[in-house]
């Protein structure tokens, strides 16, 4: 989940900003110390802290720990940082989203919840072989009989 979007053609070109900016994901409690371990943080900010790589420009790693509904849960985001409203942005799209009192995803939501759970060799981009049109959209591998 850490680089899901590593065959992208936009990294190749070093434009990814767009790719990781406002992702996040829920992660256990013994990761999220883990990588407080791992490097002193960029900055901290009671129930968050930055990573100090980048992976992209000014886009990194920002990890929370936030009470939802009475519960503590852990996550892990990627924050353009040349906002510097975004970490507080991505915390509170969090705990709105999080909260909600049906569960239920959004038709988006499935789609990139099937992309991202799909084994790196069944999903991929569009290339050069595709329509133009859709060049550069995902791509998922179906069988069907």
């Amino acid at each position: 989940m850490f680089n899901r979007h590593r065959r992208d053609p936009a990294m190749a070109e070093g434009e990814a900003r767009h790719l990781f900016a406002g992702e996040w994901f829920e992660l256990a409690e013994r990761e999220h110390d883990y990588m407080l371990e791992i490097l002193p943080p960029l900055w901290m900010r009671g129930d968050m802290f930055a990573m100090r790589e980048f992976m992209t420009a000014s886009v990194t790693s920002v990890f929370l720990s936030l009470s939802i509904d009475g519960q503590m849960r852990w996550f892990h985001g990627y924050c353009d940082l040349s906002d510097r409203a975004s970490p507080e942005r991505m915390k509170a799209a969090i705990i709105e989203r999080e909260s909600r009192p049906v569960r239920a995803m959004t038709r988006e939501e499935r789609l990139e919840h099937i992309w991202s759970s799909t084994h790196d060799d069944y999903r991929g981009y569009a290339g050069e072989r595709w329509p133009a049109a859709v060049r550069g959209r995902r791509t998922v591998l179906v069988y069907a009989g």
